[in-house]
C-alpha cells in the first residue's frame, strides 16, 4: 500500500508540472497581454514600464525560472486583469463548479445506470427502446445546443426555472441536466452491452435455475459485475465536467471556474488561467485515485491484485 501510494504522488507531482510546463510556454505563445491591458494609443514607455511590472521584460528562460520556483510554493501571482490572488480567484470559483459537476454526475448515473440495466433485460419493450433513443440523443445533442433547448422550453415559454445565475436549487436544474447528458448516454450504453455479455454466463443462467427473481438477477448477480465500466465512465467524465464545464457555465451564467477560465484566457491572464489549470488537473488526479480505490470495492479481484 505504501508503494502504491508512493507512486501515485510521483505521478502526480510529474504530471502536475508536466501540464503547467507545457501551459507556460503555450500561454506565452498566445501573445502579449500589455496590449489588452493597455489602451490602443498607449504610449510605449507605458507598455515598457508595466511589462516590466508583470515580469515579462526578461528572457523566456528566466520568466520559466521564476514560474516553476513559485509553482513549487503554490503562489501563481495575481490575476493580471483583477488585480488578486490567482489561486484564491478559483478556489472562490471552485465551489459553485463542483456543486454544478457533482450534480450533473449524479443525475447522469442516476438516470443512466437503470436505463441501461432495463435496456439489456428486457430488449424487446417498449421502455428499452425509449431509454436507448434519449441515450442516442444524449450523445448526439452538444451542450451549448441542448442547454438553449432547455431555456427556450423551461424558462421562457413555461417559467418553471430561473436561466441564469446561481442561488437556490432552482438555478442548479437546468445547467445539471444539460451538463448531465453526455455523460449519461455513456452510462447506459456501457451497461447495457456489459449486461447482454453478462446475462449470458453460466452463473446466471444457474440464478434463474433457483428460481430467482428478476430484480434479484437482474441487479444483484449481473448488475454488479457492471460498476467497474461505470466507474470508469464516472471518473474520466467527472474529469472533463471539471474541466470543461465553460460552455455550460457560459450559456446559464454559472459563476464557475470553467466560465472564469474562459475570460482569463481571452484576457491572456497568466497567471489565472495557471492557477486554474493546476487546480483542475490535481482534482482529476484526486478523482483517479479515489476511482482506483472504488475498484477494489467493486471488484474483489482488483483488491486481491
Amino acid at each position: 500500500m505504501r508503494h502504491y501510494l508512493g507512486s501515485h504522488i510521483v505521478q502526480a507531482v510529474l504530471t502536475v508540472v508536466g501540464i503547467s510546463t507545457l501551459l507556460f510556454f503555450v500561454l506565452r505563445l498566445s501573445g502579449d497581454p500589455v496590449s489588452l491591458l493597455l489602451p490602443l494609443d498607449a504610449p510605449p514607455e507605458a507598455r515598457a514600464v508595466l511589462r516590466h511590472e508583470l515580469g515579462l521584460d526578461a528572457s523566456l528562460a528566466v520568466q520559466y525560472g521564476r514560474f516553476l520556483a513559485k509553482l513549487a510554493t503554490v503562489d501563481f501571482g495575481e490575476s493580471l486583469r483583477l488585480r488578486a490572488p490567482a489561486l484564491q480567484l478559483v478556489l472562490n470559483r471552485l465551489p459553485a463548479t463542483l456543486t454544478l459537476s457533482l450534480t450533473g454526475m449524479a443525475l447522469a448515473v442516476v438516470c443512466g445506470f437503470p436505463a441501461g440495466l432495463l435496456a439489456a433485460a428486457r430488449p424487446r419493450s417498449i421502455a428499452s427502446a425509449l431509454a436507448m433513443l434519449v441515450a442516442v440523443l444524449g450523445q448526439a445533442m452538444p451542450v451549448f445546443w441542448s442547454g438553449v433547448v432547455l431555456i427556450l422550453i423551461f424558462s421562457v415559454n413555461l417559467g418553471w426555472l430561473p436561466a441564469f445565475g446561481a442561488g437556490d436549487w432552482k438555478h442548479l436544474v437546468l445547467p445539471a441536466i444539460a451538463l448531465a447528458g453526455w455523460p449519461m448516454a455513456r452510462i447506459a450504453r456501457m451497461v447495457r452491452v456489459g449486461m447482454v455479455e453478462t446475462l449470458q454466463e453460466e452463473y446466471i443462467r444457474t440464478a434463474w435455475a433457483k428460481g430467482l427473481v428478476e430484480p434479484v438477477v437482474v441487479l444483484k448477480h449481473a448488475g454488479s459485475n457492471t460498476l467497474i465500466s461505470v466507474l470508469s465512465v464516472v471518473g474520466v467524465e467527472l474529469g472533463v465536467m471539471l474541466g470543461g464545464a465553460i460552455v455550460t457555465e457560459s450559456i446559464f451564467s454559472w459563476p464557475g471556474v470553467g466560465r472564469q477560465l474562459m475570460e482569463a484566457v481571452l484576457a491572456r491572464d497568466y497567471p489565472l488561467v495557471q492557477a486554474t489549470v493546476f487546480v483542475v488537473a490535481i482534482l482529476v488526479l484526486v478523482i483517479n485515485f479515489l476511482v482506483d480505490v472504488a475498484y477494489a470495492w467493486a471488484d474483489p479481484r482488483v483488491r486481491v491484485a
